[in-house]
């Protein structure tokens, strides 16, 4: 897009200068022509004056050389009296203009050409310069137009693809232009939304499967005690109905491990140092403006399958909840559990109160005057790829997130996908 704004402007201009810069070379050319004739015609006006006064006076030659142009030739031709030449013997294509005066006279002067050709090159190069200026700055503002258009264009694109991805972070950023601040502001709320919305349904989904596997276990208990009854009939009932619990309770797990495998459909191999390394650049501004640092501690090597926009959201998150309600340095570290990998986000602050901690992830709940929706959202997002965020440690707080390994086929696929030719 910038490439284009600047071809259409530059074309613009450049038609504009060849339009307005064309008509005023020609006319310039003949203006100065124009202006070269009449300072010929002056002086010649000016001579016959001084010749109809004088009419029976021989004209001294070095007056009338001074009065006309270098290099030009002047002629008086009077009636019976042999022409009067002054200045040069021959003009070679000159530029002539003639008056009469007195009886049947004529007074020729003649220029060469050359001095006016100068003349109208100098200007003619004055006109190339001031189209040439234009263009210039036509150039110059067509490409900090393009800029600051493309630029803020390329962010709110960058901002949507977040968004699909799963990056729910809210940005400050405005670009001074109405269209595109109304854009960003309309982003934000849809990234609000989207996190409410993902969490509506990660609430939901568990309230559900709760309540389905309470009830699908108190109907195994009353078909188990049934199981028991003396009659034959009663009894073999009892077990037909127990198979299909089973069968129920199958299915239902396979409902919810189809939910979260497309929640994480995204999910690829991801090297965790280096996407917290990106994690940590993008808050240790934050942190340094508020006189706190900020350690990253991982491992090279270690790969999760995740989606990378997730878990920087989730991390962010717990930086960002740090930064609010914690003291003191701030440590993002990740080390290889039993069954998955662990990130860790730690402060050395006074931690979570007794009373929040069984809430401390619920939306709305808040130590302090914020929406109370970042560790909510935070744990949404970590559960949609199968992962698992918990509060290790109130006091100082340590929260942790748990994250599945990549598969060795992951790996593998990716490498050869990297080796293939293309």
């Amino acid at each position: 897009m910038r490439r284009r704004i600047l071809l259409s402007t530059l074309l613009v201009v450049a038609i504009t200068a060849l339009a307005l810069g064309g008509p005023l070379v020609v006319a310039t050319w003949r203006l100065v022509e124009d202006f070269t004739r009449a300072e010929l015609t002056q002086r010649l006006e000016q001579l016959t004056e001084s010749l109809e006064d004088n009419v029976d006076q021989v004209p001294d030659p070095a007056t009338i050389e001074l009065a006309i142009p270098a290099n030009s030739r002047l002629e008086i031709d009077r009636v019976d009296r042999p022409s009067q030449v002054f200045g040069v013997p021959e003009v070679t294509d000159p530029v002539v203009e003639s008056l009469p005066f007195g009886p049947g006279g004529t007074i020729t002067l003649a220029q060469p050409k050359s001095v006016m050709r100068a003349q109208q090159t100098q200007v003619v190069a004055v006109v190339a310069l001031l189209v040439l200026i234009s263009v210039t700055s036509g150039a110059i503002v067509a490409t900090l137009t393009a800029r600051r258009l493309a630029e803020p264009l390329r962010d709110v694109a960058a901002r949507a693809a977040r968004l699909g991805a799963g990056d729910f972070r809210r940005a400050p950023a405005r670009y001074d232009i109405a269209e595109l601040d109304r854009v960003s502001e309309v982003l934000d709320s849809s990234a609000t939304a989207l996190a409410q919305l993902m969490q509506r349904e990660r609430v939901l989904v568990g309230d559900v499967s709760h309540q389905l596997r309470s009830r699908i276990t108190a109907l195994q208990l009353r078909l188990d005690e049934l199981s028991t009854h003396p009659d034959p009939d009663a009894r073999r009932e009892a077990f037909a109905a127990i198979e299909q619990t089973e069968r129920l309770s199958a299915v239902l797990d396979e409902l919810l491990e189809a939910a979260r495998a497309a929640r994480a459909a995204g999910a690829e191999p991801m090297d965790l140092k280096e996407e917290l390394d990106a994690v940590a650049d993008e808050w240790r501004g934050a942190l340094t403006a508020a006189g706190r640092s900020l350690r990253v501690r991982a491992p090279e090597g270690m790969l999760a399958r995740v989606t990378a926009a997730r878990v920087r959201e989730a991390v962010g998150a717990l930086v960002d909840n740090a930064i609010q309600h914690g003291e003191g340095p701030v440590t993002i570290s990740a080390r290889a559990g039993e069954n998955a990998l662990l990130i860790e986000v730690s402060d050395t602050g006074p931690g979570v109160p007794q009373d929040l901690v069984p809430h401390v992830f619920d939306r709305g709940v808040s130590a302090q005057s914020s929406t109370g929706l970042g560790l909510a959202l935070a744990r949404a997002l970590v559960e949609a790829d199968g992962g698992r965020l918990e509060l290790s440690r109130a006091r100082p707080p340590i929260f942790r997130i748990y994250l599945p390994a990549a598969r060795t086929d992951d790996v593998v696929g990716q490498a050869h996908q990297a080796s293939s030719p293309r």
